[in-house]
């Protein structure tokens, strides 16, 4: 099943999809256009259309690795949608910090960065982008258009299904525009596609559509684990409300820690998903064996050639002594590192037992007095283009690795129900305790981690999440909820100092970028720019 839908998911490439909806945002540029009727006249062509919205995450264009971008301006692998958003989650944090002088990269590390940065600005374009390929999607495939296409009743039910899909990889990238930009302009399949401007919604109204959009298409989703690997089902859409209840207060100024709970729990009881027994399992070329991943990002080293993604992921890590055998590639580019920091977060640091901590240190120092120098700060042997045999990936060149992304997973949804529970949202102080202590086990080998009900406490979660799901995306939006991203916080070279120092709190929030606000009036750019 795996190989047939990384087969399906790539079908894009001989298929020149439509995208008809270029005006509702001015930036975007498309490359590849065909009128709807054009493709939606072949039966095939809603499957790779779906296929599509799925591998915009994942690739930048319709030629692998590089040569027909979806969008024009950066750089194709700079404007890969996952490596754009791992930068934004991790690059701001104590996390990850990264010594190219690509443009104003360093700035998110720095957080000192403009409206017209130019890695924010094309996230932005990215997530509107990806809801705009949604959206067409979903107008196409309304029982209007698709009975005066003369489509069958068993391809109808089909479609039902994918149009479920489509309106889940929408609240996705929506979630992603509510968790970076809150107020960003806002069209669905409902608006006509034509000149116009789109109006600005808010975080309030952001996160109640989005709730209300996960809530419809629950009950058309495939169950848990019963769609092919790396499509949408229940579990995703239950992991992803989660996700939103947990941040919830953030958004809107009301907690839903309960429904938090809730949705984790949901998970957790579909019994349908198991802890790996081996950490470093989760990131390999052959993750897809996993039981705990939930909802990945796909990647094929033969069918998925990106320069960002998990190329990315994999081969920016990877530099000074560190052998490139052990990491499937045939070259490291030397660039990203962690920070004291978080290498603090582990007990005993590099010698820690517990099992997570995947730091190279052969080389590399603690410290960082040069953020510029590879081998100033410890790298992390987290990603890899080998499977569990230690054999290299698909691809024999060693540039593109098989690697799934992890978006979703069990342990994310163990330490969501504790930290509800923590917040007031329900469940039971034990029930906690157990799922932690879970984790605890698989990363310690043995009880000797464990913790007790005393020992469980917010600021432990805020740890055990950045020792349980670092680079993983998770971190920027953990410090906030926290109240320990901007204005509290400090980490080596966050401000631009090299012991770090606090920045301002409207940093929690990126800019609308300057070339959006030019192009709309109705937009206003957020607070502090």
């Amino acid at each position: 099943m795996l190989n047939n839908f990384k087969k399906a998911l790539f079908l894009f490439c001989c298929v020149s999809i439509v995208i008809s909806c270029t005006s509702e945002i001015d930036d975007l540029r498309p490359i590849n256009q065909e009128t709807s009727a054009t493709v939606f006249d072949d039966p095939a062509s809603y499957k790779a259309f779906l296929a599509k919205i799925y591998a915009g995450i994942a690739v930048s264009g319709q030629q692998g690795p590089a040569g027909n971008p979806d969008l024009a301006g950066l750089d194709e692998g700079f404007s890969n949608y996952l490596r754009l958003y791992w930068k934004l989650q991790q690059l701001t944090t104590d996390e990850a910090l990264i010594g190219w002088n690509d443009g104003t990269i360093k700035d998110l590390h720095y957080q000192n960065w403009t409206a017209g940065n130019e890695f924010i600005r094309t996230m932005y374009d990215r997530i509107i982008y990806q809801v705009s390929l949604a959206n067409e999607f979903i107008r196409q495939t309304t029982d209007e258009k698709l009975n005066s296409r003369g489509v069958d009743a068993s391809l109808k039910a089909e479609i039902q299904i994918y149009r479920a899909e489509a309106r889940f990889m929408r609240a996705l990238s929506y979630s992603h525009a509510l968790d970076f930009f809150r107020n960003v302009p806002f069209v669905t399949d409902e608006d006509i596609v034509g000149a116009f401007l789109p109006k600005q919604t808010n975080g309030t109204d952001l996160f109640a559509y989005l709730e209300a959009e996960l809530t419809a298409i629950e009950s058309v989703l495939p169950g848990p684990g019963q769609n092919q690997y790396a499509r949408a089902d229940k579990a995703a859409v239950w992991m992803l409300l989660a996700k939103l209840y947990l941040n919830a207060e953030v958004y809107t100024g009301t907690p839903r820690y309960a429904d938090a709970r809730i949705q984790a729990e949901k998970v957790i009881n579909s019994n349908q998903y198991s802890l790996d027994g081996d950490y470093r399992h989760l990131f390999l070329a052959d993750n897809h064996l996993s039981n705990e991943i939930i909802f990945p990002i796909a990647f094929d080293g033969l069918r998925t050639q990106a320069y960002g993604g998990m190329t990315f992921l994999v081969h920016a890590p990877v530099g000074g002594s560190m052998p490139l055998s052990e990491f499937g590639v045939s070259s490291g580019w030397a660039g990203v590192r962690t920070t004291k920091n978080f290498v603090e977060k582990f007990p005993g640091m590099e010698n820690s037992p517990d099992g997570r901590e995947l730091f190279y240190t052969n080389g590399q120092s603690l410290e960082i007095p040069n953020i510029s120098k590879f081998t100033d700060g410890y790298a992390i042997a987290k990603y890899k283009n080998v499977d569990r045999n230690g054999n290299p990936g698909s691809d024999t060149s060693g540039n593109f690795p098989d690697t799934d992304f992890p978006l979703f997973r069990l342990a994310d949804a163990y330490l969501i129900y504790a930290e509800a529970h923590l917040r007031g949202g329900g469940g039971d102080a034990n029930t906690a305790v157990g799922l932690i202590n879970t984790l605890r086990v698989r990363a310690y080998g043995d009880t000797s981690g464990n913790i007790s009900t005393s020992d469980l406490s917010l600021d432990f979660i805020l740890d055990e999440r950045a020792r349980e799901l670092y680079w993983e995306c998770h971190r920027r939006t953990d410090l906030i909820r926290f109240g320990k991203f901007s204005s509290s916080g400090i980490w080596s070279w966050k401000g631009n100092v090299q012991n770090g120092t606090t920045t301002e709190a409207f940093r929690d929030i990126f800019p609308i970028p300057t070339s959006d606000l030019s192009a709309n009036p109705n937009l206003t750019q957020n607070p502090g720019y």
